[in-house]
């Protein structure tokens, strides 16, 4: 019987552990901007902290529009209202757990097939809007750089510019011709089975039936542009979010372009998947744009404290509270009224 037990470093007690260690070095190197972050804390604006609580709701409903307009331009039409849960309920696995992407996409998978989609289009969904959001970030990092002159040229931009949309428009031109994958996918499924040891044709039916759905994929180009605009609105609400907490603490001394930079660092700090939810690896590297920016360390340190209160905290809490209302439901049976 195969031996199922995680390797070490990815056993809740290590991870626990190295989450410690981290905050604990961050607390005994910025004991000082602490204090005078705490002080700042304490008498913040409440008008702007609501405003960078509206600005991240709107972040959250911005992705999840998103992914349905992906989803309603390939036929399956969803009410609004069920995606904005799936994105927080996702969003939460995907932050939280060890793993989280993982379970993250077998959530959303999962669920976009009870909303009607077919497991291919529910595929393509789920890999197009990761890529949708990656470039979505790429170009506007590029574009905020190009403004601070911290990159290259307008060359540069255009470079960035190109690669992102290239990958968009090759998931989209695979899913509009998946027949160019049935060969290499049925080698690699070869290659496969003779290291499982199951025949070699093993699973090629299935592949088949995949494909015959993944032609169904027809997205129309309307439908296209406005899941772009919608990434980018993402990525930017987010970032409005952060300024609006900076303001909230009076620190106001930094540009709109420097910010989105520190805020693209962080975002891009949050794609190594060290410790859950980026905790301390985030908040280090927002904090060191910010202050690159030209904020002082402890006016940075509580512009952090309060966006991570409100993008970490409450988004988290939220998103776990929705999780537990769609598993109940989901064990209800139909007919029976849920309690």
């Amino acid at each position: 019987m195969a031996d199922t037990t995680p390797p070490w470093w990815r056993r809740g007690p290590v991870v626990a552990a190295v989450v410690v260690l981290i905050l604990l070095t961050e607390l005994i190197i910025g004991w000082r901007p602490l204090m005078e972050a705490i002080d700042q804390l304490r008498t913040p604006q409440w008008n702007w902290v609501a405003g960078a609580l509206v600005a991240e709701v709107a972040s959250m409903g911005s992705y999840a529009r998103m992914q349905r307009a992906l989803l309603r331009g390939a036929g399956t039409k969803v009410q609004v209202r069920k995606h904005v849960a799936l994105a927080y309920a996702a969003h939460s696995l995907s932050a939280t757990l060890p793993g989280g992407p993982v379970f993250s996409t077998t959530f959303n998978f999962q669920h976009m097939r009870r909303f009607g989609a077919s497991p291919a289009v529910a595929s393509w969904c789920i890999a197009l809007s990761g890529v949708l959001s990656t470039g979505a970030l790429v170009v506007i990092g590029a574009v905020f750089g190009i403004l601070t002159r911290s990159t290259g040229s307008w060359q540069t931009l255009l470079t960035y510019m190109g690669g992102a949309l290239l990958v968009a428009l090759t998931v989209r031109l695979l899913a509009q011709h998946p027949e160019w994958l049935i060969r290499p996918a049925r080698l690699l499924l070869s290659g496969a089975n003779r290291i499982r040891r199951r025949p070699p044709a093993a699973g090629h039916a299935r592949l088949a039936g995949f494909v015959d759905q993944l032609r169904s994929v027809r997205v129309r180009p309307l439908d296209f542009a406005y899941a772009v605009l919608l990434a980018v609105a993402n990525w930017l609400l987010d970032a409005l979010c952060l300024w609006m907490c900076c303001i909230a603490v009076g620190a106001d001394d930094i540009g709109p372009a420097p910010l989105v930079i520190a805020y693209c660092a962080g975002m891009a700090a949050a794609s190594v998947p060290i410790v859950p939810g980026g905790l301390g690896v985030v908040d280090g590297a927002l904090i060191l744009g910010l202050v690159a920016g030209g904020l002082a360390t402890g006016s940075a340190v509580a512009a952090v404290v309060l966006y991570r209160l409100i993008s970490f905290g409450f988004i988290i809490g939220m998103g776990w509270l929705v999780w537990a209302v769609m598993r109940a439901r989901a064990r209800t049976p139909r007919g029976v009224p849920a309690r």
